[in-house]
């Protein structure tokens, strides 16, 4: 643990109070991909299978479930809450989520650190991440008018993964210069998705106009 892991957990946790507090203060998901959402789930039960096996501390038992049970919690209110899902956008988040899974597996099958069902699914679990956020991106270029809490989530997701490449570079220097590249280059792609993103949004941050991405 150090400063900038808990600066990234935090900010992803608090990525996922903003989109919470969008779908039931609002009623409203609202430019929100269902599809991405499906994808972080996928992520979070494949990456935290340990969770009733391994404990490493009492901080990280807990942050496990906040993210399984978050997850399938925005989940079932885009698709079963009454009022919700009657304001998720089907026609606009039409991105073939599932072709994301197939090559992260293979890919995961591939390379990987030990060839165990717990370590090829947490390789999976982090490819697929690096990934999930396309039918987001997909779904705003498409929509354009961003409203506030829809930006804020997408902005504190890529911040979130952008403090963990700080995290990497901190753990390098202080663990014995120790390699870790499957997590690195994930990071690393993940965080080059969010780049057009962070430009608008700080453009619009800037110019104090709403955010609205190019189609």
């Amino acid at each position: 643990m150090n400063v900038f892991r808990l600066a990234g957990d935090m900010t992803h946790l608090l990525s996922i109070v903003v989109l919470l507090l969008k779908i039931h203060s609002m009623k409203s998901c609202a430019g929100i991909s269902l599809k991405t959402q499906e994808l972080y789930v996928l992520v979070f039960v494949t990456r935290y299978l340990d969770i009733f096996t391994i404990y490493v501390s009492f901080y990280n038992t807990v942050m496990k479930i906040v993210f399984l049970v978050t997850s399938f919690t925005i989940v079932w209110y885009m698709r079963y809450h009454k009022v919700v899902r009657q304001t998720y956008d089907k026609d606009q988040d039409t991105f073939r989520h599932y072709l994301l899974v197939l090559p992260c597996f293979v890919l995961a099958l591939l390379i990987h650190r030990n060839f165990t069902m717990r370590e090829v699914l947490w390789t999976f679990s982090l490819y697929l991440e690096a990934v999930a956020i396309l039918p987001q991106l997909v779904l705003l270029q498409r929509v354009r008018n961003i409203d506030n809490l829809t930006g804020n989530y997408v902005f504190l997701l890529g911040a979130y993964r952008t403090l963990y490449i700080f995290n990497w570079i901190y753990r390098y220097v202080t663990e014995n210069h120790q390699l870790r590249w499957i997590p690195w280059t994930s990071g690393l792609v993940q965080t080059a998705l969010y780049a057009d993103f962070f430009y608008y949004y700080f453009k619009s941050w800037k110019n104090q106009k709403k955010l609205q991405l190019p189609s």
